[in-house]
């Protein structure tokens, strides 16, 4: 067992446990030394708000079995779930290394590829350094994107060949382990031209029964779209209140491809997300849709950086946050078109509700621009909850519980449209759970049957959001 805080006196002996090839080791190298001297965050602008402070190295430990390839071979964790799982493709990972996984006959014959960071890197070391070298990493620009670079124990590799559509999503359900001990994680995919895949990914963590350990999950996510394909990652993140989430997510979209994230979270003390979109073909198009729910004392902390490299190019974000108790949220966005990004049309919004007095969100979004022919808009609202439509529901026979919730239902329901209805369903299920305090995990219990019934029955969001926004311009 290793320290978060001693890592940087041992990563010599740290970086000898791992089987890989000379270039990786050399880019971990890279990632450290810009990890060891960055701040926690990188901008003066938005450090005075930020939370990552959370984060206390001094107890945040990590199992140095892993870097052996050993993992817990007791699927219990997950027993209540099989049925559904072997219905599907999917993915049961411990710490973000693969238990089991279920992949069709049918699958594997197209080549499907799923397996562990660490395998794949010996298996398939000449594409993954392919796409690493090609839309190489700047480690100087965030000092977690810098550490999950360099210190990551596994993760997946996924690679979706050419002209092949899956038409079911894969199903990839991550538990942090029960000894409270915190993880690092390298995620790669690679969607090859004209492929199209769904990946919905559920990150879960248990009370930890060690209040010496900061159980932390750290990951790195890198997609790489290439020319005409498709690919959304759904994320559900419903992992326990007293657990940290640092997240940085990259997508690199060709000509013509399309990438969609839609998040969810929900759970742990500090949620840090920062997701890159690169539109850097003509025509790609980027999608960001999230949706957060904070009580008690959580914080969150999230980025959306929508950056066009080649014209004609599409973005959009639309962050929705739902602040309850003493909760925090903070938004922070920018477009950014490079001066060859002409005809660009980009979109980015961070919209909170405050259900409490004291809660609190902020929100900052930001333009850079470097060429004409563009449009590029940003729009943030911070709000409490509206007391004139509390009283109205209430004087239907609502009490101001139920009232709050249709609220807040009304709120989000805009930006559940753009979603498929199992993945809004998913989400409202999530959403009532911790509404009335109970476990953030799935089930397919009768509560989730009648959600499913309920949204398989509404229609999917088709009108444009940049349509909508600029019709009376």
């Amino acid at each position: 067992m290793y320290q978060l805080s001693l890592l940087e006196k041992n990563f010599d002996n740290f970086i000898d446990n791992f089987r890989e090839p000379p270039w990786m080791k050399q880019s971990r190298y890279e990632a450290f030394k810009s990890y060891t001297s960055l701040p926690l965050e990188s901008s003066a602008l938005y450090s005075k708000y930020s939370n990552a402070n959370k984060l206390i190295a001094e107890k945040v430990f990590f199992n140095d079995t892993n870097l052996q390839g050993e993992s817990s071979n007791d699927l219990d964790i997950f027993s209540d779930r099989m049925d559904e799982f072997n219905k599907t493709t999917s993915v049961l990972c411990i710490n973000s290394k693969i238990l089991k996984s279920f992949v069709t006959d049918e699958l594997e014959k197209k080549g499907i590829v799923i397996l562990n960071t660490s395998q794949a890197l010996r298996d398939y070391s000449d594409i993954i350094q392919k796409y690493l070298n090609k839309n190489k990493l700047n480690y100087n620009e965030d000092k977690f994107l810098a550490l999950s670079s360099a210190a990551f124990h596994d993760g997946l590799f996924i690679l979706i060949p050419k002209n092949i559509v899956l038409e079911d999503p894969i199903r990839i359900v991550n538990y942090l382990s029960e000894d409270g001990l915190s993880s690092i994680s390298r995620n790669i995919v690679v969607c090859e031209e004209f492929s199209k895949a769904t990946l919905v990914q559920e990150l879960y963590s248990q009370r930890s029964k060690h209040p010496q350990y900061q159980q932390t999950h750290f990951e790195l996510l890198e997609s790489h779209i290439l020319p005409n394909a498709q690919c959304e990652i759904v994320t559900l993140q419903s992992m326990d209140y007293d657990a940290v989430s640092f997240s940085n997510r990259k997508a690199y979209v060709e000509r013509d491809g399309k990438m969609s994230w839609s998040l969810a979270l929900f759970g742990s003390q500090l949620s840090r997300y920062k997701v890159d979109s690169i539109m850097q073909g003509q025509g790609a198009l980027a999608e960001d849709v999230e949706i957060i729910f904070g009580v008690g004392n959580q914080s969150f902390d999230i980025t959306s950086n929508l950056i066009h490299v080649a014209p004609n190019t599409r973005g959009k974000v639309l962050v929705k946050s739902v602040m309850k108790d003493t909760s925090q949220s903070l938004f922070k966005g920018m477009i950014k078109i490079h001066t060859n990004a002409k005809a660009t049309e980009s979109y980015l919004a961070g919209h909170a509700i405050l259900l409490d007095k004291g809660a609190k969100s902020d929100a900052i979004p930001g333009l850079e621009i470097e060429s004409n022919e563009v449009k590029a808009t940003h729009s943030a609202s911070v709000a409490q909850i509206d007391e004139k439509q509390i009283f109205y529901l209430m004087s239907r026979g609502l009490s101001e519980e139920s009232a709050k919730r249709e609220i807040v239902g009304g709120f989000l329901e805009p930006i559940s449209r753009k979603m498929g209805p199992t993945i809004r369903a998913w989400i409202n299920y999530l959403i009532e759970n911790k509404w009335l305090g109970k476990p953030l995990k799935l089930k397919i219990d009768e509560a989730m049957e009648q959600i499913l019934e309920i949204e398989k029955s509404r229609y999917r969001e088709t009108e444009d959001i940049f349509e909508k926004h600029y019709k009376y311009r």
